[in-house]
């Protein structure tokens, strides 16, 4: 057998493949958490709906953007290789240092300690039980991708599809089941700043879609089939959140989303009592598990991109051609992501930690990922034949606009959290004197 080195990731995915993957990462632990955020900073129903309705056209903008990127030069490294491309090795090896040490870790862990929690309801083992679930996750799902390429999407498919059953079941028996009609909410003034962070919010609930672009060179003729992939998924993933959050409404109305710290359970206890916010836990698990299992894959590419260009780290960067795997890469994450439960098994403020000090970080790169389509189109000789977002310049520039509005939000509600962000990110800047990548 070949060398695992000259080995190469092999177009396996298909469309459908890619299209699931989005809707797995994100249709996680965003809808059942942050509309109770996002209501408390909406002035009344319809500023609630209309947020959700932007935080989707940004979303989908995105998407398409995304999705010349990727069908323009499909790579397993993703949105490393864009900014590599577009801006040089220096800019690609920090956001490389902050995806894979914060960024991708970090919600990996995060997604596992929601599951854990919802796990520890539907079976307790006590006060470690979150913990334990949470490390047994990462565990389970990361030896389950070691295995192979393969393995992991099946597993990803057929958990996603009773998930999405599941949730389409939740919201008409939210609608066909006969509860009480809540009150009008209270209203409220709704603020550029208060919108900004309910923004920042529904943008951390839909996220995640940018992950296919690690797909990518995976993708079975990504030049014709990214846009289609992605914009698939997106749109699925936002007509189910609104869906839901319609259903929220009609049980709980506004004042009640704002009160409840568990929006889903709390809809489902109306519903269908104790029994109903048991059976909306399990696929809360279930979806977080549909989570943490794309973004284990898709972060592990990343891992892969750095190690494969760059020679001191070049044991990360190998292919395994047996199952098509990165796997090396996938045992490196997987051990970060495990140091960081363990850590948040003692602390219990991991999840809240990392979303402040990694939003930012997360933002300015994204804002750079917007910045690039202009690069690359001033460099196209005319003869390129891969998909191009329509209505160029002005869909990228509204794509960028949103990022900067967001990355503001977030610098001015993170506080304290983004400093540590930028702390961390700066902390790679010894990846500056390394050699640079290897041309491809």
């Amino acid at each position: 057998m070949p060398e695992n080195v000259s080995a190469v990731p092999r177009k396996d995915l298909t469309p459908v493949d890619v299209s699931i993957m989005v809707v797995g990462i994100v249709l996680g632990i965003g809808i059942f958490k942050t509309p109770s955020l996002v209501a408390r900073y909406a002035g009344d129903e319809t500023v609630f709906v209309s947020l959700w309705l932007l935080g989707g056209l940004i979303t989908v903008i995105g998407s398409v953007c995304y999705a010349e990127l990727g069908s323009a030069r499909p790579d397993a490294g993703g949105e490393y290789a864009f900014l590599r491309e577009a801006y040089g090795s220096k800019v690609a090896l920090l956001f490389a240092w902050a995806r894979c040490t914060v960024i991708q870790p970090g919600a990996i862990a995060a997604a596992a300690f929601v599951m854990g929690d919802y796990a520890n309801v539907v079976w307790p083992l006590g006060a470690p039980g979150p913990g334990i679930y949470a490390l047994a996750s990462v565990i389970v799902f990361t030896l389950v991708n070691h295995v192979g390429t393969t393995p992991g999407k099946l597993v990803q498919k057929a958990v996603e599809v009773i998930v999405v059953l599941s949730m389409l079941g939740i919201v008409i028996s939210a609608f066909v089941a006969r509860v009480p009609e809540p009150g009008a909410g209270t209203p409220q003034t709704t603020s550029w700043g208060g919108a900004g962070l309910a923004m920042m919010f529904i943008l951390l609930t839909y996220g995640g879609w940018n992950e296919a672009a690690y797909l990518s060179g995976e993708l079975q003729d990504a030049r014709r089939n990214m846009a289609r992939a992605l914009v698939v998924g997106v749109l699925v993933v936002v007509a189910v959140s609104l869906a839901i959050n319609f259903a929220y409404l009609h049980v709980l109305g506004l004042d009640g989303i704002r009160d409840s710290e568990a929006v889903g359970a709390a809809m489902m206890r109306v519903v269908a009592g104790d029994a109903g916010a048991t059976v909306m836990s399990v696929v809360i698990v279930l979806s977080t598990l549909t989570t943490l299992n794309g973004l284990i894959i898709t972060g592990a590419r990343s891992y892969y991109a750095l190690g494969r260009d760059v020679g001191a780290l070049r044991s990360v960067g190998t292919w395994r051609r047996q199952g098509s795997t990165p796997a090396n890469a996938l045992l490196l994450q997987g051990a970060v992501s495990a140091v960081l439960v363990v850590f948040g098994a003692f602390t219990r403020a991991g999840f809240r930690t990392m979303v402040a000090y990694t939003s930012p970080v997360f933002w300015f790169f994204m804002l750079l990922v917007a910045l690039s389509l202009y690069v690359f189109r001033r460099r196209e000789t005319g003869g390129e034949s891969h998909y191009r977002v329509p209505l160029y310049p002005v869909t990228p520039a509204l794509f960028a606009l949103s990022c900067l509005w967001v990355l503001c939000s977030s610098l001015l509600d993170a506080g304290r959290g983004s400093i540590v962000g930028v702390a961390v990110l700066l902390a790679g800047t010894p990846l500056l004197f390394l050699r640079a990548p290897r041309p491809r």
